[in-house]
């Protein structure tokens, strides 16, 4: 990993009317709206649903981070998040997101231990220590049994 402070660049073009194309060097570029709610078109990203997804996409980046560090071996981890947008104050902003992991571990594996590790993800998530909303973790580990091999 780099020294810190990082730097990240990125630009928005838009006209008056239809979509916003965000683009980063050397990324593709990305057509966004306004979401549905804000009368913009079905299927498009949004500033909206980018965020949220920035918030599951860092969930899963630092649990990885976390459970390599603390030597945890897991087959998989799903991380859906709703965020909850409201106007309070006349000041219209995300108030709460809604962390939904799955975590699967292999047989045998100490599901206590990845519990903790869940937990510690979601304290150390960079986007989520970056909001001022209220962020909720809902975890489910589960592994698949063991299976008896005859020969």
């Amino acid at each position: 990993m780099q020294n810190f402070p990082h730097h990240y660049s990125v630009t928005a073009s838009g006209q008056a009317e239809g979509n916003v194309v965000v683009m980063s060097n050397g990324l593709p570029e990305l057509v966004t709206a306004s979401p549905p709610e804000f009368d913009g078109p079905e299927g498009v990203w949004s500033p909206e649903t980018m965020l949220t997804g920035a918030v599951a996409n860092c969930y899963i980046l630092t649990f990885r981070a976390v459970a390599r560090a603390s030597r945890l071996a897991w087959d998989g981890l799903e991380c859906s998040v709703v965020g909850v947008l409201d106007r309070i104050d006349r000041v219209t902003r995300f108030t709460e997101m809604h962390l939904y992991v799955k975590l699967q571990l292999p047989a045998g594996s100490d599901a206590e231990k990845a519990q903790r590790l869940l937990e510690k993800a979601e304290q150390a998530c960079l986007i989520t220590n970056s909001l001022t909303a209220k962020v909720e973790l809902h975890a489910e580990v589960w592994s698949e049994p063991a299976v008896a091999v005859t020969g």
